[in-house]
Parts: C-alpha cells; structure tokens; sequence
C-alpha cells in the first residue's frame, strides 16, 4: 500500500493539467448521470476531448479513438435526453431483454478478437486485446447511457475494473483512480436507476 500512495505522490508532482482536468470533468459526468442530470454531458464532452490526446500520447489508441467517439455520444446523449422528455417528464429509464445484451456481448467478442489482431500485428499499441475489449464493450455502454438503459451500470463495472489495471501500467495513476472511484460509484447509480426504473413500473 506504501508504494501504491509513493507513486502517486511521485505522479502528483508532475501531473499534467489536462489530466486532472479530464478527471474532474469526468467525475463530474458521473455524479450527474447518477442523478440523471442532462448536464452530465457537458462534463463528459470535457473530459473526453481531453482524453482523445492523453490515451494517443499513451499509446493506447483505441481508447483514444474510442474517446472521439464519446465526444459524438456526449452530443448524441444530450440530444436524446433533451428532446426524449414529456413536458416535466424526464426520458424514461428503460431495461432491455437479455437476447439484446447476448448479441451485443458476442458482438463485443468477435470486435476485440479483430482489432486486437490488427493492433498487436501492425503497431507498438500496449495490451492490444484487453484494451480493444474494454472499448468494443465502452461503444455500446455508452450507447445504453445514451438511451437511459439500466443495464449499462454492469458493463460499466466490468469496463471500470479492467481499465484501472490499463491505466496504471500505462503511467497515468491519476485517470486509474478516477477508475477506481468510478468502481466505488457505480453501485450508487445502479441503485438510484433501479428505483427509478420501479417508479416508473409502478
């Protein structure tokens, strides 16, 4: 544990301040989305743009492409969530049926299997598979954020879990703790959708 806290304060003396930026608009992003607030996407537009050039820099180009598509979803989200209201009505927060959730999981697969082969066969790209996963399965938990899907709380755990391992190996400790956090939320936005999603219900 000693040497977790060593090397962020190492970290933290030269952070980079498009880093903690891109993190407090991302963290932002997150505790307005758990409430359900439409300006969660201005946070995110934020962070992401910031991102597209900290992940390039890292060599991890997917995500970095993968953060060019994010900036489009932090349009697209706020469009939908804007014009998908009813008078006072907020859009609705919807659940999808699980032959959905298995084509888009297989879909994910047989996506990573490619791009990680391209990755690993025609650049220096670090952990071209996993990170070809995590943005495969970040495309479509965006999307479900974007259409108020409940479900996109459990791809998120998965996606946060193995991005901190990504993020830390690749020297950027402060955005791995930033998913660490993201972890430790996700719960609270999974709860919080859910009775949501039951009022509706009801």
């Amino acid at each position: 544990m000693s040497d977790l806290w060593a090397a962020v304060a190492t970290q933290a003396r030269g952070l980079s301040p498009l880093e903690v930026v891109a993190v407090v608009s991302a963290i932002a992003y997150l505790l307005l989305a758990i409430r359900q607030n439409i300006w969660c996407w201005l946070g995110a537009a934020i962070s992401t743009v910031i991102y597209v050039y900290l992940f390039f820099d890292a060599r991890l180009y997917m995500e970095s492409a993968l953060n060019l598509f994010y900036v489009a979803m932090a349009i697209y989200g706020w469009s939908v969530w804007y014009f998908g209201r009813s008078g006072d009505e907020e859009l609705p927060v919807s659940v999808w049926g699980r032959n959905v959730h298995a084509i888009a999981l297989a879909s994910i697969v047989v996506a990573s299997i490619l791009s990680g082969y391209l990755l690993a066969r025609y650049t220096d790209a670090a952990y071209p598979y996993i990170d070809s996963m995590t943005t495969w399965a970040a495309i479509w938990a965006t999307f479900l954020v974007a259409r108020k899907v409940l479900e996109n709380w459990w791809y998120w755990l998965v996606i946060d879990a193995a991005s901190i391992v990504i993020y830390w190996s690749r020297d950027l400790q402060l955005t791995a703790l930033l998913f660490v956090a993201y972890v430790v939320m996700i719960p609270f936005g999974l709860i919080a959708w859910r009775r949501t999603w039951r009022e509706q219900m009801a």
